[in-house]
């Protein structure tokens, strides 16, 4: 049987030795030489490279690069263009460590889209060794969230979550808020809300007696925010926060009591209670403990809301304007959402006074804090 020259027929050998690897291919096509021989260190890289020439002549098409298989994976260009900004190392990433961790997230369900969010978070996820125990984690994962959704809402919001080591941080931090009365079904949200549960627990006596100090029973709701906060905080900042409010009057028993209605209060930092605090107590002209009953009041911003709206008060209290924003009014006011707060007290005069009271707030809400714009950031430190 005679062989058509306009076939192509081709085989490669390939021969390893211990330090490099020589590829030897054969063509059949007129006019090419019979063999070509090509040396290289025999790496992991240049005999990925091989198989992927190989492939290419197969008539499998690979990705020449990262970008290429980034791209293959679903990444349209402003996703690559996201995603290298963060990670410029990627350009020159291993493309089969990077299409293999890249298959795992796919089986896992991540979208390109989802991918960008997580690159954005932690931008050394795909330089981690996602693929270390995947199969028993995710089975773990699984049980402890209990659908595929919410695990996947929980890695993208805390990507960490496949790069934590398994056995000796993971599951020690879970079945520790298991202990201490936290039930799986009250976890789950503490961990999509607070993505550094995991690694920033511990428990000792003092924070053990912290928390029995706010008065909160394990079957009460707020205990899980009680539990993880004060898991999650330094004593030292915790004792930093509790003497900030006791400057203002408050007892040791009352600041525990109150962390137990409202456990948020211990993400608020000293500073910011501390200003609004004394905006309250100095401007407002309210007792101190009316924060007991109105907790909003330190929560707001001061110069975005406090501020501006009790300007504001004062100036429709000078040009006589009904309704007047004081007594059980004003702490309405303060709790109103932006639009509703303009309706009532702005938009339902006439307009020109309406257009005068807008002009007069913008400028208040405008108006900063002395020597703001040249304080110094100082950064304490996780957390809060």
């Amino acid at each position: 049987m005679k062989s058509n020259p306009t076939y192509l027929t081709t085989f490669s050998f390939l021969f390893i030795t211990s330090q490099r690897f020589i590829l030897l291919r054969k063509s059949l096509t007129k006019g090419s030489s019979l063999f070509f021989i090509t040396t290289k260190p025999a790496t992991y890289s240049t005999l990925c490279h091989a198989q992927v020439e190989n492939d290419t002549e197969g008539g499998l098409e690979q990705p020449k690069d990262s970008i290429g298989v980034l791209r293959k994976w679903g990444c349209s260009d402003r996703d690559l263009l996201k995603i290298l900004s963060r990670r410029p190392s990627l350009r020159n990433a291993d493309l089969t460590h990077l299409q293999s961790k890249l298959n795992l997230l796919q089986g896992l369900g991540i979208k390109p889209a989802d991918l960008v969010k997580i690159i954005n978070c932690r931008p050394r996820f795909l330089s981690s060794r996602i693929n270390h125990c995947f199969d028993e984690r995710l089975q773990y994962f699984m049980t402890l969230f209990g659908s595929k959704e919410v695990l996947l809402k929980a890695i993208v919001r805390n990507p960490s979550l496949l790069t934590y080591d398994f056995h000796n941080c993971i599951k020690p931090a879970i079945a520790l808020y298991e202990r201490m009365g936290v039930s799986k079904n009250d976890l789950i949200p503490m961990l999509l809300s607070r993505p550094t549960v995991i690694p920033r627990t511990s428990f000792d006596d003092q924070k053990i007696e912290y928390i029995r100090r706010t008065g909160v029973p394990n079957t009460s709701k707020m205990y899980k925010y009680v539990v993880t906060i004060i898991g999650i905080s330094k004593i030292e900042t915790i004792r930093e926060k509790v003497a900030n409010f006791e400057k203002f009057g408050f007892s040791d028993e009352e600041v525990w009591r109150f962390f137990g209605r409202s456990p948020l209060f211990l993400t608020l930092s000293v500073d910011k209670v501390q200003r609004n605090m004394t905006f309250v107590v100095g401007t407002m002209k309210l007792p101190a403990n009316v924060v007991l009953q109105y907790p909003y009041l330190l929560y707001n911003n001061l110069d975005g809301v406090l501020k501006p709206r009790m300007l504001l008060a004062g100036k429709i209290q000078d040009m006589n304007l009904c309704p007047q924003i004081k007594g059980p009014l004003l702490m309405r006011a303060m709790r109103m959402t932006e639009q509703r707060f303009l309706k009532a007290f702005v938009s339902c005069h006439p307009t020109d006074v309406a257009e005068e009271l807008m002009v007069f707030y913008e400028k208040a809400k405008c108006c900063k804090r002395l020597a703001e714009s040249s304080k110094k950031m100082i950064t304490k430190g996780f957390p809060f």
